[in-house]
């Protein structure tokens, strides 16, 4: 939550702002905020950085792994793993269509690491089709590239923050090791799918061989993802590492913060799914024929708004969500204190707009949410009509 001024909608007063755009946008706690100031550092390029040193020990111990790494983005974290499972020029990765990694990261596995992405249709639950998972392996041709990895994404941003089954998993995980190829898990907000599973991440992450998950979303760092495998598969990645131009220097300061997530924010996480979940079900309660949420399958703290018309746009909608107009102001679409309601949503070119509830989101900026969220939504039906 902040405060800001309204005068670009002309409305003279101050806007409560409720940014539920995405976890990104999380804030440090003050006792992270305590951690990296009184952080003990050191050159992590010459490994002498104890706080960075921890944070990695604490992450391979926690995922049941042999060694970890710290890096500034997850972006990186998963250009790495490519790089090292791939480590051929012109092998291939399969991933699913709607993965991060082949959506968002800029192709970086081809543009710089010279990885073919061969893509599998995500179904709606993150997974995708094992038996066309089998169909997809290549190699055996000559004029074929060599599959060499699998690409897992868990939770499923695109998918609306779903969990890959455990079931499914372990199959997944025979197929490769019959096939030979690796899985490398795109973990972003893996401690959602513990949360959610019930299980620790050791046991999600059992058969895969590589995991990167974000310190900067859910856990409310201000930078920094750890990549988590084998011995020999960090030592390569953190050779890889210095190459693309991650090697940092005193960045204790950064691990602390990771350090007091573990055992300040990881507990709270099921907060932010039930945060979620409240917004979900008073949307789908309000039977709109244009705007659905699948309250049902919603797994951790992210809420994809359905909208069922191609007359109303995702990003008009989410424009909309943020501006305070005057008749709000006349008819109590306020905060306590009378200030109008502004809400950040992720909407673009899409079929939906999405929400994402993390630790500094209270259950006062859920309440601030819905009533800005069922005005508007009450206002585009009434424009309908």
């Amino acid at each position: 939550m902040s405060t800001c001024s309204a005068s670009e909608n002309n409305v003279e007063s101050v806007v409560r702002v409720v940014d539920l755009r995405s976890d990104t946008v999380s804030l440090p706690t003050p006792n992270m905020r305590r951690a990296i100031y009184e952080a003990v550092v050191g050159d992590d390029v010459y490994g002498e950085d104890p706080t960075v040193n921890e944070l990695e020990r604490r992450s391979a111990e926690m995922f049941g792994k042999q060694a970890a790494l710290f890096v500034p983005t997850g972006t990186m974290g998963n250009l790495l793993a490519v790089m090292v499972h791939c480590s051929r020029r012109g092998t291939e990765a399969i991933v699913g269509d709607m993965a991060h990694i082949f959506l968002y990261e800029q192709g970086g596995a081809a543009q710089i690491g010279g990885v073919l992405l061969n893509t599998i249709k995500n179904q709606p639950d993150g997974s995708f089709d094992l038996s066309e998972l089998q169909k997809k392996f290549r190699g055996y041709d000559v004029h074929e590239p060599q599959t060499a990895l699998v690409l897992v994404e868990n939770t499923h941003n695109m998918c609306g923050g779903k969990v890959l089954q455990l079931q499914w998993l372990d199959d997944l995980s025979k197929i490769c090791k019959e096939m030979t190829a690796k899985i490398h898990m795109d973990g972003a907000r893996i401690f959602n799918a513990a949360e959610y599973l019930e299980v620790p991440v050791s046991r999600i992450v059992r058969d895969v061989d590589s995991i990167c998950f974000c310190l900067s979303k859910g856990l409310a760092c201000p930078v920094g993802s750890v990549l988590v495998g084998s011995n020999d598969f960090i030592k390569e990645a953190h050779r890889l590492r210095k190459a693309l131009g991650g090697g940092m220097r005193q960045v204790g300061f950064l691990a602390a913060a990771g350090l007091c997530a573990f055992d300040e924010i990881i507990p709270t996480l099921k907060k932010d799914h039930e945060r979620a979940r409240r917004i979900a079900q008073y949307i789908q309660g309000m039977k709109s024929p244009f705007f659905k949420v699948d309250v049902e399958n919603l797994h951790t703290n992210i809420v994809m708004i359905q909208i069922l018309t191609n007359k109303i746009k995702s990003c008009v909608f989410g424009k909309r969500l943020t501006e305070v107009l005057p008749r709000e102001l006349e008819l109590g679409i306020v905060d306590t204190y009378g200030n109008g309601i502004s809400v950040k949503v992720s909407a673009r070119d899409w079929s939906f707009a999405r929400i994402v509830v993390y630790t500094n989101i209270t259950d006062e900026d859920i309440d601030l949410a819905i009533k800005k969220i069922k005005y508007v939504i009450e206002e585009f039906e009434s424009n309908m009509k």
